[in-house]
């Protein structure tokens, strides 16, 4: 039996040596590409950021150049450091002040944040936890205006609010969203609250709530991660917001930042685009602070979608 062993014991030496001269055990090959499947994810991550990033990274650096080393110069960093593109932004153009722009800005954002919370939320409790004939019809219908592109009714909605005298003022922006005409925060708020269990309502049915009670003592404390990530999507779409003011806003003094920052672009006088840089950076902080601030909440509220009860 001892004459037997010894063939066995050559060919395993053999093959230990064999996979030596191959680059090792299987274990450290399978080591050796994991490492190497990372080492190409991550340097094409990077890659990717790269170029998401640098536009935006373009952008704040160029507020720093002369206004004419922005045009034609496509390098990051400034050859000449400068503040004048920001006193030039904060101190306004067309005799309105930088402050007047974002105070306009602020109102049409927190406006139609307000607006959207109030209206959605009702109309989702509506659709989501009460029986009314057509109930469906009608919600079949409010998800069909998504597929409706906002070019198609601008003509029809201008001639309204312009025989009603709202033109030049920010009712055609705020009105609409008040009356629960933003079907995507309708939808959201429905599954969300089809996502909670019924009983809570029969609970506090029991107790003697009615439907106003139910909505603002049981469910709508619970629907906290919907109502801040509408709340987040209503702020940031409403801040960058350009087509809606041009169409309704025909003074200077009503002017948001998205309008302000085309007017230091004028293609038949000379063009400040430094500070037109400056005002985007600073158009920038505000949406940064407001994500920034309620990006806890929006984390919490997708890790908590799924607990029931």
């Amino acid at each position: 039996m001892s004459e037997n062993l010894y063939p066995n014991h050559t060919a395993q030496e053999a093959g230990a040596t064999l996979l030596a001269e191959r680059g090792g055990s299987p274990s450290s090959q399978a080591r050796q590409r994991r490492r190497t499947n990372s080492v190409v994810f991550h340097t094409l991550v990077i890659a990717v950021a790269v170029v998401i990033l640098y536009p935006g990274v373009w952008m704040v650096m160029s507020s720093f150049k002369p206004n004419g080393d922005i045009v034609g110069n496509v390098n990051l960093w400034p050859e000449t450091w400068t503040l004048d593109n920001y006193v030039s932004a904060l101190g306004g153009i067309g005799g309105v002040s930088f402050w007047s722009f974002v105070l306009n800005s602020l109102i049409l954002a927190v406006g139609s944040v307000v607006g959207i919370v109030l209206s959605a939320t009702v109309s989702a409790y509506a659709f989501a936890r009460i029986s009314f004939p057509g109930r469906g019809v009608y919600f079949a219908i409010m998800i069909g205006t998504m597929l409706l592109p906002f070019h198609v009714v601008i003509i029809p909605q201008y001639i309204l609010f312009n025989s009603m005298g709202m033109v030049n003022t920010f009712l055609p922006l705020l009105a609409p969203k008040f009356l629960a005409t933003e079907a995507f925060f309708v939808f959201l708020m429905v599954q969300f609250l089809r996502g909670l269990p019924r009983e809570l309502d029969e609970a506090a049915r029991i107790d003697g709530c009615g439907h106003w009670g139910i909505f603002r003592l049981v469910l709508l404390p619970l629907m906290r991660p919907a109502v801040i990530t509408s709340s987040i999507f209503a702020f940031i779409w409403s801040w960058n917001d350009f087509l809606g003011p041009l169409l309704y806003l025909k003074q200077p003094e009503t002017y948001p930042l998205p309008i302000a920052l085309r007017i230091y672009v004028d293609q038949t006088s000379v063009s400040d685009y430094g500070a037109q840089m400056a005002m985007a950076v600073l158009a920038l902080v505000p949406v940064l602070l407001f994500f920034v601030l309620f990006q806890r909440y929006l984390v919490d509220g997708v890790a908590t979608q799924g607990l029931k009860g």
